[in-house]
């Protein structure tokens, strides 16, 4: 779990080194004039499954964590290591970085009391750590209510619950991105930021994750049947990347639809989910036998995996900024930000974290 945390966690600074250089339906401070063609089905395919899978691994670690130290104590433990970090970069961190990027005309004094006093709060990529703190209230409370009972344990589902899983989530995705298509936000409450297009996905896949722990079925899941599914994912994944790069040239249809009522957003709704459900098994059974190992390299990377999932943001838009004048391709400059950015970050973390007080809060 530790190393499949490292590796997402790279892949989340990838996926934001490459936000100004292909096609994204995102917002981001600034954009290349030229952009790769090729980043348009990676952002496709990590969005896919990338976040439904962290919110996978949480789940998994609640249950044990609320064995341990009850709810009480569960709830003051997480309020340290996600509500402080998020206090900290959405009121000290980001107006100053907000302020900078967008050079308003006022004061920054004036600019943050708009900021605060209108809601605009920008909390960026740590709506991740809102949503864990939010469903943990919510185990928590459930756990209150509900007598904590000894569970058996239960043969893990197999490939027809896993496609039945699949199918209910496809067609629960298409009717949500009806009215909420790929990259709208909304703000619940006024102040926790939910992408309801992925919002099914998340929800499931946390819910699961609580399960897989009560009935083991992480390391009852038989090899075979998630390298099965892996190799899906992977085809679904593979034909998304042929699909975009083939298709103005064959002058093949239009079958990528972010939202809306129509067969095309039905079509990618269920190729969406596909890709989900088979790397998500697939990556957790390939982690399992592959590369379940300890090494002094492994617990560093580990044990910062947090610190760069917090401040990677940061050094990421620094160094594409530092990359404007380059007059190389950019796919180049996605590569050169990344290759950089990604051992930037976890040194940064490391030296950070040697710190008592940022210790404690996210160790």
């Amino acid at each position: 779990m530790d190393n499949l945390r490292v590796f997402l966690t790279m892949l989340v600074v990838a996926h934001h080194a490459a936000q100004p250089y292909g096609p994204t339906g995102g917002e981001w401070p600034l954009f290349n004039s030229d952009r790769a063609v090729i980043l348009g089905p990676f952002f496709a395919v990590n969005a896919a499954f990338f976040m439904g899978l962290f919110f996978f691994i949480s789940g998994y670690f609640l249950p044990e964590a609320c064995d341990r130290k009850g709810a009480k104590k569960l709830l003051q433990s997480r309020l340290r290591r996600l509500g402080i970090p998020v206090l900290f970069f959405v009121f000290l961190v980001f107006p100053p970085v907000l302020y900078v990027l967008t050079q308003p005309s006022v004061s920054f004094w004036i600019f943050l009391q708009v900021y605060v006093k209108q809601r605009e709060i920008e909390v960026a990529h740590l709506w991740f750590l809102l949503h864990l703190l939010v469903y943990t209230v919510v185990y928590g409370l459930w756990r209150q209510i509900v007598r904590h009972k000894a569970w058996q344990t239960r043969q893990p589902p197999g490939h027809g619950l896993i496609a039945g899983y699949g199918v209910a989530l496809s067609l629960t995705t298409f009717l949500v991105r009806i009215e909420y298509p790929i990259d709208r936000w909304v703000h619940l409450f006024g102040m926790l930021p939910i992408e309801i297009a992925h919002f099914p996905q998340y929800v499931s896949l946390f819910i699961l994750g609580i399960l897989a722990y009560r009935h083991n079925w992480l390391w009852e899941m038989p090899t075979r049947r998630g390298l099965t599914w892996l190799s899906i994912g992977l085809g679904a994944g593979l034909l998304r990347y042929g699909y975009s790069l083939t298709r103005t040239r064959f002058a093949l249809p239009d079958l990528i639809a972010g939202g809306g009522f129509g067969w095309r957003a039905l079509i990618w709704s269920g190729w969406e989910t596909t890709i989900c459900v088979g790397l998500c098994l697939g990556l957790l059974v390939l982690f399992r036998e592959r590369c379940n190992v300890r090494s002094s390299w492994s617990r560093l990377l580990s044990a910062n995996a947090y610190g760069v999932y917090l401040i990677h943001l940061l050094v990421v838009l620094y160094l594409q900024f530092l990359v404007v004048p380059l007059a190389i391709a950019p796919l180049a400059k996605f590569t050169l930000v990344t290759i950089v950015g990604t051992p930037v970050c976890f040194a940064l973390s490391n030296l950070l974290r040697r710190s008592r007080w940022i210790k404690f809060v996210i160790s």
